[in-house]
């Protein structure tokens, strides 16, 4: 029989996550401890949380995100699961984001500064700052037609220079192109 475990404090309230999205027979056998207005449900155990939605990104004060399973399943509703030591404290002013890229795939996210993974080379940013920085990366990711304005073999080499300067410096996209 499975334990009613509650959820961490500091879970719910203006926290930053990433849930990894896990099969159905993940929560089998599991109680489900809450459900929300939205439909989302949640399952609660020792090492995390598991949420089962059909919505994810921002919710009331907290931002949560999916990573998708690879290949992505066919269903709108998804299920994730974030152990407790994921879940990230989150508000307006303090600069705690850092935004990473993968080139290959032409993805752009932001990080929160306490994943393991941050590497501390990546500027910090407010969750503004990094909303932003983030849509102009993204768009020189999607579109070419900034390019045309420079005199450059290899667009590719030139989103990345410019992107990297996005990412490692204080410098505004203008000033960036403005040293090109």
């Amino acid at each position: 029989m499975q334990k009613n475990f509650k959820p961490h404090p500091n879970s719910f309230k203006n926290t930053f996550c990433v849930f990894n999205e896990v099969l159905p027979n993940e929560i089998e056998g599991l109680k489900k401890q809450f459900e929300s207005k939205a439909g989302s449900t949640y399952y609660y155990t020792e090492a995390g949380m598991y949420r089962v939605s059909n919505h994810w990104g921002r919710l009331a004060n907290s931002k949560w995100r999916l990573i998708a399973r690879e290949p992505e399943t066919e269903s709108k509703t998804k299920i994730g699961f974030a152990a407790w030591e994921e879940f990230y404290p989150d508000n307006a002013e303090e600069k705690l984001y850092y935004i990473e890229v993968n080139f290959e795939k032409s993805l752009a996210n932001y990080q929160h500064k306490k994943n393991p993974d941050y590497d501390g080379k990546a500027i910090l940013r407010t969750s503004f700052e990094t909303t932003k920085r983030l849509k102009q990366i993204r768009n020189l990711q999607q579109l070419t037609s900034w390019a045309k304005y420079f005199d450059y073999d290899d667009i590719a080499d030139l989103r990345k220079q410019i992107i990297n300067e996005l990412i490692f410096t204080e410098k505004s996209l203008e000033e960036i192109k403005r040293e090109i």
